[in-house]
């Protein structure tokens, strides 16, 4: 499998199938000890708001800098994506 010039990559369907991942299931990459890990991450709660939903995932952020000694500026990339289409003034 490879990486696409979008950052995309297929996961095989025996994966999803084994993974119970239907399509528009959520997932994250997670950097485990020099190995990235994909993970399928848990619905959103029902009823939860655009803003709780951000207020969530702005936490489990924070959960993770902590665990994995993440930078503002990484965290920051998280949420907003990467800045590679800004002007360098």
């Amino acid at each position: 499998m490879r990486v696409t010039s979008k950052g995309q990559v297929t996961v095989p369907k025996y994966i999803r199938d084994r993974a119970d991942m239907p399509p528009g299931t959520d997932v994250e990459f997670v950097w485990d000890n020099g190995r990235v890990v994909l993970v399928r991450r848990d619905p959103p709660p029902e009823g939860e708001t655009p803003g709780e939903r951000m207020v969530r995932a702005l936490r489990e952020a924070g959960q993770r800098a902590a665990h994995n000694d993440l930078t503002a500026d990484e965290i920051l990339e998280m949420t907003r994506g990467p800045f590679d289409d800004v002007d360098a003034r």
